[in-house]
């Protein structure tokens, strides 16, 4: 996920999820996981193309924080800037799926 600026939500949660989330979390903080999951969910996705993005985006933000990709050029252009664009064009469109509406 590629964002700029985060804003608290707050979700309450039965104990016996909020503690399944804590454990699958592990190193990660428990809200990252939480905003993942939340964003796969609202991009209406297929489930793989939404974890394929994740993990496209997840190396871009690694390039993007390597000093030396940062600092190594060709042709005038940074290393990370490159290879950022090369995996730029590998995201895959969202596939809206359509969502089941309660009926009244």
């Amino acid at each position: 996920m590629a964002a700029k600026r985060l804003i608290p939500y707050s979700v309450h949660l039965p104990e016996e999820i909020f503690n399944q989330i804590k454990e699958a979390a592990q190193d990660r903080k428990a809200s990252s996981v939480v905003r993942d999951a939340i964003t796969m969910y609202i991009q209406g996705t297929v489930e793989f193309d939404a974890g394929y993005n994740k993990a496209i985006n997840d190396a871009i933000k690694i390039v993007k924080a390597n000093q030396t990709a940062k600092t190594l050029s060709v042709n005038g252009l940074p290393v990370s800037e490159l290879i950022c664009a090369g995996l730029t064009s590998l995201l895959k469109e969202p596939v809206r799926v359509q969502k089941k509406t309660r009926r009244s």
